[in-house]
């Protein structure tokens, strides 16, 4: 995942972002709502106003566990984000730009379907024998659609390719030029207005 944030971080740069106000490694707290505070991978503060967040997650293996918990984190960080802008807390930034990406490892377990839970109620029809994979295209998608992120991202990539650089794009929706034209169309505007 460095390489991504690095790219990112580079192709803000290139639009013409400061290096000082891109934070990757230090600095990247935010306070929350329902927390007082949480890392973030990337910011971008540009005179003491947020611009952009951005969260980038892999996942190799434990496909059943880690996808609950990717889903709880992903919509979490997002509502606890917002809920502090509503209450005025990043003042005086406009909206901030949210972006969310994620690279995931291509193997049989995460690309063959899998049965849902269902002792109760019946699950969503997309859920039904969706892969691991399938089910983050939609949480992906569902992410944009509810407007908790502005930008979603959704890789894959074999552990034999992912070394090399190589990736998958699953969904156009979801791919990265989408991603970081998002992105560099806020970064602009904001750098324009100031």
């Amino acid at each position: 995942m460095d390489g991504f944030v690095e790219l990112v971080r580079d192709l803000l740069e290139e639009s013409g972002i400061d290096k000082p106000v891109i934070y990757c490694e230090r600095h990247v707290e935010l306070l929350g709502w329902f927390r007082p505070e949480k890392k973030w991978d990337l910011l971008v503060v540009v005179d003491g106003c947020l611009i952009a967040a951005i969260e980038f997650k892999s996942q190799v293996g434990s496909f059943g566990n880690n996808y609950n918990n990717r889903t709880e984190e992903a919509v979490g960080s997002a509502t606890d984000l917002w809920a502090a802008y509503r209450e005025g807390a990043f003042t005086p930034s406009s909206r901030p730009w949210l972006g969310y990406l994620m690279l995931m490892e291509s193997a049989p377990g995460s690309t063959r379907p899998v049965r849902a839970q269902e002792p109760h109620f019946k699950v969503f029809e997309e859920f039904k024998s969706a892969s691991y994979a399938r089910r983050y295209e939609i949480l992906l998608t569902k992410l944009v659609r509810e407007r908790l992120y502005d930008a979603t991202c959704f890789l894959m990539s074999n552990s034999a390719d992912g070394a090399a650089g190589l990736y998958e794009e699953p969904v156009p929706e979801l791919n990265f030029v989408n991603f970081i034209s998002s992105l560099l169309a806020k970064a602009i505007a904001c750098k324009k207005t100031r």
